[in-house]
């Protein structure tokens, strides 16, 4: 049965009121917004409430966006998932105007959209109105919500402060500033303005996926909730409270180290790696199906979470550390890094993790998986034979297959090969996707290995250009149409450079063009097929044929082929 949703809009004096407990859920980020998101939405109060005296009720309402919430309809426990920052801001904020207020009575009516207070009497607990993540919750209570002046958050050393707790220490710092600058009459103003007439839409249903949806819907903006949010979720929730603390600060330590973007692609490879299929449903769907990380959820981020992101770290930053060969390995990775798909992945970090210590065998295995990888791409193969090609992969190391037969995934066809070099001996220059690829990967190898490419904009140029002038050297050297044609886009007519094309000097003739235009300032091109090229006191066919020869057997000789 579909999940019911239901969406209203309140005022903020409703959000902050026992129709709602709101809570900010473990596998949420915690509070980010800088002071300069706080002090935007107190300026925007400010300008929108304006200096008139006229009643509250006519000024125009202002809008605060949207709140998703997993809630049961008639009860008040209310899981945000989106919509916290906006919502702990606000609190931040009232809590400030009530440190501001010089009427009593003024500030225990602005603590009522904080807490409900309790009763020693009766027994009845103070309820507050948002509880923060666990770690800052209790931090939140007493230095916010039931801290009637904020004079010890003000105070507090920023650097004995986690990140979260200094944002919220800042835009405190920030409200409690702008707010003493006003008189009281204008803060009780803007009490009435943002309790009374600021609105903001309330989207609830009881169902997280149904919740997720809607909130990938709805945003556009902001700090958004990732498949890895919700896993994290299901995953920490299915330990043991005692361990929950434990496993939730190694998730978040990874988290934090791979960055979000790459941590999310982390979970996309291992579902890769245990689905061994291209995706064809939602990835939370194909994870929980395939992957099963709820079923053992210690297991998961012990033995499968944690190596694969050690070795996704190493690949991307090319940081892997032997005492033998670790240069070499790096610098595979580096080339595995600019191949212009990620399906390689899978197999390369699922490799690295089960042979980190066998230096030999990485450099086996990162030599022939740059091979196949460049192969793939050089050959234009699309992503379902990519796919189909690493899935094979996954199975042959999984299984502890050899690698290194004919037969093997890893190591490619006659077939394959032939392909290969049939594309690299064409018109290379008009795969704009590999040939930038295919020239530095050679270059790298007429270096003996020696050349590094740390430059800001690499280029491809043509020596003989595309459209030569009339009476120009060129069409002395090619006269016929046909044979410039044969040459203009292939290895032996195609350089690097190390800045932007300069489309005035493309047509300049050979010397001056080697004068001008592929000379560096120093006088020495940083690549060797640059080099050579300076090195020639003519371009005909007769060398270009010959470079081409030369050039395209050192290219079979890389990736033996």
């Amino acid at each position: 049965m579909p999940a019911t949703i239901e969406g209203n809009e309140y005022p903020v004096m409703k959000i902050f009121s026992n129709d709602f407990a709101f809570s900010i859920p473990r596998y949420q980020r915690p509070y980010a917004w800088t002071t300069e998101h706080a002090g935007e939405l107190l300026d925007d109060f400010l300008s929108f409430m304006g200096d008139d005296d006229g009643p509250i009720e006519e000024l125009d309402p202002y809008f605060l966006g949207s709140v998703v919430l997993i809630k049961t309809k008639n009860i008040p426990a209310s899981e945000i998932v989106d919509g916290q920052q906006r919502l702990t801001t606000l609190a931040i904020l009232l809590a400030a105007l009530r440190a501001t207020a010089n009427d009593k009575k003024f500030a225990e009516d602005l603590t009522e959209f904080l807490y409900a207070k309790g009763n020693l009497v009766s027994g009845i607990p103070e309820k507050y109105r948002l509880t923060l993540r666990e770690r800052d919750a209790d931090f939140f209570r007493e230095h916010v919500q039931a801290s009637e002046d904020l004079s010890r958050l003000e105070k507090m050393d920023p650097a004995r402060l986690s990140d979260s707790r200094q944002r919220i220490q800042a835009s405190a710092r920030l409200f409690l500033e702008k707010l003493r600058s006003l008189g009281e009459k204008q803060r009780l103003r803007l009490a009435w303005f943002i309790t009374r007439r600021c609105y903001m839409v309330v989207v609830s249903t009881p169902d997280l996926n149904s919740a997720y949806r809607i909130f990938s819907v709805l945003n556009d903006r902001g700090l958004d909730l990732s498949h890895t949010d919700i896993l994290k979720a299901e995953i920490i929730g299915n330990i043991p409270q005692e361990q929950q603390d434990k496993y939730t600060q190694k998730w978040e330590d990874q988290e934090e180290r791979l960055g979000r973007d790459r941590f999310a692609e982390l979970f996309a490879h291992i579902r890769m790696i245990r689905r061994k299929a291209k995706l064809r449903d939602t990835i939370l769907k194909e994870f929980r199906e395939h992957v099963k990380p709820a079923a053992d959820p210690q297991a998961f981020i012990d033995t499968t979470m944690l190596p694969l992101a050690d070795a996704l770290d190493l690949i991307k930053t090319e940081t892997y550390q032997s005492t033998h060969r670790a240069q070499e390995i790096n610098g595979l990775f580096r080339w595995l890094n600019q191949i212009d798909n990620f399906d390689w992945v899978p197999p390369a970090i699922l490799y690295l993790s089960r042979h980190n210590d066998d230096d030999r065998s990485l450099l086996a295995f990162f030599t022939d998986l740059e091979r196949l990888a460049a192969g793939l791409m050089i050959r234009r193969a699309n992503i379902n034979e990519r796919i189909e090609r690493y899935a094979r992969l996954l199975t042959a190391i999984e299984n502890n297959e050899n690698l290194y037969t004919p037969n093997s995934p890893l190591q490619l066809t006659e077939e394959e090969r032939r392909g290969i070099v049939s594309t690299l001996d064409g018109d290379i220059y008009q795969t704009s996707r590999i040939r930038l690829y295919v020239l530095l990967r050679l270059d790298h190898a007429l270096s003996e290995g020696s050349a590094s490419y740390n430059y800001r904009v690499v280029t491809v140029e043509h020596v003989l250009p595309q459209n030569p002038p009339p009476n120009s050297q060129w069409l002395r050297w090619f006269p016929v149409p046909e044979q410039r044609e044969q040459y203009v886009h292939r290895l032996c007519n195609l350089v690097l450079l190390s800045r932007s094309k300069n489309s005035q000097a493309q047509n300049y003739d050979f010397e001056e063009k080697k004068k001008r235009y592929f000379n560096t300032r120093e006088g020495v091109s940083p690549f060797v097929l640059t080099t050579q090229v300076l090195q020639k006191e003519e371009w005909t066919p007769a060398i270009l044929e010959k470079r081409q020869h030369e050039l395209l057997g050192k290219l079979k000789k890389v990736w033996r082929l």
